[in-house]
């Protein structure tokens, strides 16, 4: 048995994809697949700001990917929204502060549909979280259509969403998010999950659970001693264990009922 640290990457099938906007970019992804089954839930991941260090690699995200299809047979669909960089490469066109990757958060979401990829979740971080809550359900103003992607690179998307279950949001600061998008999830009656870390430099508990009471299918979930980066294994444990216990609960280990600690090469 190996003991699951912060570096451990478990088995999964990973493979380079590249993503189609309906206004025309090529953003730079990564699907990790379980390496012997079957995906029973898939996580659509919306990381942190770009120009604050956020990218596709931001350390919870790229956890999830390492760990998740292994543990809880997961898929993990990672993507640079555009103009972000990290070591896949570097996405096409501008950040635009959240208003134009609209077009980002629809080719994520089409490409999981496309793909045949189930039980699709949004899983958003910080800056991640706005763009979950503000384009999840599509764009309000019926955005730029445009024909889906084809072939081994499916995901073209803007518009309507093709289907998401709901959204697991880490920290959000709630700070370009509007009543006005809160009550669109609320009209949906689609889930959100939000970790809420005690020690947050944008949004503490009491103010999150003011700000989401308008949506009755949202769950508060404060996090003791956390920081708004969840630096620290055990904080990364807690994010990952939540996470599982929402899109898969039964890979979740009795008695504790959380994610292993320590695997088992074959």
């Amino acid at each position: 048995m190996t003991q699951i640290r912060a570096a451990t990457v478990l088995p999964a099938k990973r493979t380079p994809v590249t993503l189609r906007t309906a206004d025309g970019l090529r953003l730079v992804g990564e699907l990790a697949l379980p390496a012997v089954t079957d995906p029973v839930a898939t996580l659509i991941c919306l990381h942190p700001l770009p120009i604050h260090g956020g990218m596709m690699d931001s350390h919870l995200l790229k956890k999830a990917s390492s760990r998740l299809p292994a543990l809880a047979s997961l898929a993990v669909l990672r993507f640079n929204t555009r103009g972000t960089s990290s070591e896949q490469g570097t996405s096409e066109g501008e950040f635009d502060g959240g208003e134009a990757e609209r077009y980002d958060v629809a080719a994520g979401i089409s490409y999981a549909a496309e793909a045949g990829l189930p039980g699709r979740w949004l899983l958003g971080w910080s800056f991640g979280t706005e763009l979950a809550l503000r384009w999840g359900l599509g764009d309000p103003e019926g955005g730029t259509g445009a024909d889906p992607g084809t072939g081994a690179d499916p995901g073209t998307g803007a518009g309507a969403s093709p289907g998401i279950e709901g959204a697991i949001l880490l920290s959000p600061p709630l700070y370009r998010t509007t009543d006005a998008d809160l009550d669109r999830w609320a009209a949906s009656g689609k889930p959100l999950i939000a970790l809420i870390p005690e020690l947050d430099d944008y949004l503490r508990p009491d103010e999150a659970r003011r700000r989401f009471a308008r949506v009755p299918s949202a769950e508060v979930i404060a996090v003791d001693r956390a920081k708004h980066l969840w630096v620290g294994e055990p904080y990364v444990r807690i994010v990952l264990n939540e996470i599982v216990r929402r899109v898969n609960p039964a890979a979740l280990v009795p008695p504790a009922t959380t994610l292993p600690t320590e695997w088992e090469e074959s």
